[in-house]
């Protein structure tokens, strides 16, 4: 579903919590990622969470998590007026799906938002989170996610994650060697997909798997850019992108 040709509603979903994943070791990123965080990396002079951070600051705290270098998180996050960020320090790194339920007692009873802190956006025309939003449908939807089409996928070098139906009912490429659409690191998911979540770490795609397996995996094509800056030789290039994208 093409975020421009969203569904007639009356209004937007309603959005008050959220949460940044920022808490991995960025082993690629190494030997950068060895005393800086990955989403602390300053790319075209603010760090890949700050820019991250400013696209959830309409919600009423966002939960950000940290494992590695923490302290360094935590100052990066103390620094800023808005959003209302809420630290939480991992004492076992959780993989991003036990990272999400760790923190749902901070996410409410309703949807909330899931961002990567290590990816870059741009929104020339309406905000990748609005048009989420918009989407939603509380009755068919146990997550929805933004997608970017893998021509045009910043940085990836993969062979895409998902089909989408009309209806934007999301599949996952499996066996097909390719596939158009790539997951573009922000979703709206609903705590009751992580019901009977793991207690240990997890990775998400668990959490899609289920949503998938009960037809209520959603996604919307983002009609900006996205990059993933995943190695310290993509650093460069992904400053020129932002300088083209601002």
């Amino acid at each position: 579903m093409d975020s421009s040709q969203l569904p007639d509603k009356s209004g937007m979903k309603e959005l008050h919590y959220g949460m940044v994943l920022a808490a991995g070791r960025g082993e690629r990123m190494r030997p950068i990622s060895g005393t800086i965080p990955k989403p602390l990396i300053e790319i075209g002079g603010r760090s890949m969470l700050d820019r991250m951070l400013d696209r959830l600051e309409r919600l009423d705290s966002v939960v950000v998590n940290a494992w590695h270098l923490p302290e360094k998180i935590a100052a990066a996050v103390s620094a800023r007026q808005k959003p209302d960020v809420i630290l939480l320090r991992e004492e076992v790194l959780l993989d991003t799906g036990g990272g999400v339920a760790n923190a749902l007692p901070h996410l409410g009873s309703d949807v909330f938002a899931v961002a990567n802190g290590d990816v870059l956006l741009h929104e020339p025309r309406k905000p990748a989170l609005s048009a989420l939003a918009e989407a939603w449908d509380d009755s068919a939807m146990d997550a929805l996610l933004l997608l970017v089409a893998r021509e045009s996928a910043g940085g990836f070098r993969g062979a895409g994650d998902f089909f989408i139906d009309t209806a934007g009912r999301l599949e996952r490429r499996g066996d097909a060697t390719s596939a158009p659409y790539v997951y573009a690191s922000l979703q709206l998911v609903h705590p009751r997909l992580l019901a009977d979540a793991p207690e240990s770490a997890f990775s998400f795609n668990l959490l899609w798997d289920r949503a998938l397996a009960q037809g209520r995996l959603f996604g919307v094509v983002h009609d900006g850019g996205w990059y993933t800056v995943d190695t310290p030789a993509n650093i460069e290039a992904a400053e020129a992108w932002l300088t083209e994208n601002p």
